[in-house]
């Protein structure tokens, strides 16, 4: 019988034992980046070899195959780089990074992958509760329940335990946006400021701030009074970057013709501050800058919102809240639920509907209203 040939480098090796068995070993790759062997056995050469195949294939791929359960402290790290990182968002993979550096690691990093229990994520997700608070709680559960699915993906665990643990139950913020005299209110507070035309935009639009910081030239058109939301300015860390939105999509929105003034009083303004700055002056295009063209810090903005508010003697909301009045406002004039949903950039209209709408009290009081004559009518027939 020829002999069988031997397995280039990396591919490993199979020898017969003493007990008739046949045994493999690979160097495969760990979660935490190293190399250890793994050992297979089989009944049959050709069982072992399967065995020894599948390795081979998982190590070209980059998948790791542990010699023993890897640890949450290796396999979350390692998590994060492998899969969120390339894939997520910065803000997304930063998130994810803050809590598994300061709640999933603290807590559940001693456990390995296979011994991980309902108990262990219970006890969890009670110790950041008390230490946090409920939404961080649930926060830390979703990104432990993703990190978990992708070692399931990866054949390192057979089941999620983190699915067999209900999130904690999070109270919803109380959100009570400004009314229209509340709003007008504001708008004329803000009409002396620098970033008038940007709280103009997120009223009237309903943009997230970093969308109206992310504003170019390039994506308005006075004439056709049209603007086009393509990407968002962000702050991660240290690093103040240009992203795509939040759904990665595109949206044109007709502008109202209060936004037209003032964002043309704002290229004035910044055609002023250019020639003032002379060399100084860093050209971005952003709508919305400093004084050197600069772009503008999105903690700054919203300094400036709380400022102004507080200075005209409004309740207190964030500057993401008046997404929810625009959507409110929209919702009071009969606009369609998918028109507002367009506007606002949501990517399912159950957001529109569940999150960002609130009834006024007028628009209650009119409902009673027709209630009453309903049945004064029925009453009177």
């Amino acid at each position: 019988m020829a002999a069988r040939k031997r397995n280039p480098n990396g591919a490993g090796s199979i020898w017969r034992r003493s007990d008739g068995r046949y045994e493999g070993r690979v160097y495969v790759p760990q979660p935490d980046g190293t190399r250890k062997r793994k050992t297979v056995y089989g009944a049959t050469w050709e069982e072992c070899d399967t065995k020894r195949q599948e390795l081979v294939r998982r190590d070209r791929q980059g998948i790791p195959t542990p010699t023993r359960s890897a640890k949450l402290s290796e396999w979350l790290p390692y998590w994060l780089e492998e899969f969120v990182r390339p894939e997520r968002k910065k803000t997304t993979y930063a998130k994810y990074e803050t809590h598994v550096r300061l709640y999933l690691i603290p807590h559940l990093g001693t456990k390995r992958l296979e011994t991980l229990g309902v108990p262990d994520v219970r006890r969890m997700l009670t110790a950041v509760t008390s230490r946090a608070s409920a939404s961080t709680a649930k926060e830390s559960h979703r990104v432990l329940r993703s990190a978990l699915s992708a070692a399931c993906r990866e054949e390192l665990i057979n089941r999620n335990v983190a699915h067999l643990v209900p999130a904690p139950r999070v109270t919803p913020r109380e959100m009570k946006p400004w009314t229209l005299e509340e709003t007008a209110t504001f708008l004329e507070a803000a009409r002396s400021d620098p970033l008038y035309a940007a709280f103009v935009l997120a009223v009237a639009l309903g943009l997230r701030r970093g969308e109206v910081l992310g504003l170019r030239w390039d994506d308005i058109d006075l004439n056709r009074r049209t603007l086009t939301v393509r990407s968002q300015l962000q702050r991660v860390q240290r690093e103040l970057y240009a992203d795509s939105t939040k759904n990665r999509r595109t949206r044109t929105i007709p502008v109202p013709l209060m936004c037209i003034a003032p964002l043309r009083w704002q290229r004035l303004r910044q055609a002023a501050l250019r020639a003032a700055a002379g060399p100084r002056w860093e050209s971005s295009d952003y709508v919305f800058t400093t004084r050197t063209g600069r772009p503008i810090e999105p903690r700054n903005i919203s300094r400036s919102f709380e400022r102004l508010a507080d200075g005209a003697g409004l309740p207190r909301i964030r500057l993401h809240d008046t997404r929810h009045g625009c959507a409110t406002l929209l919702f009071a004039a009969g606009v369609a639920p998918r028109v507002v949903m367009e506007i606002l950039g949501h990517s399912q209209i159950a957001v529109t509907m569940n999150i960002y709408t609130h009834v006024s009290d007028d628009s209650r009081r009119e409902a009673m209203g027709h209630m009453d004559r309903l049945l004064q009518r029925r009453r009177r027939e």
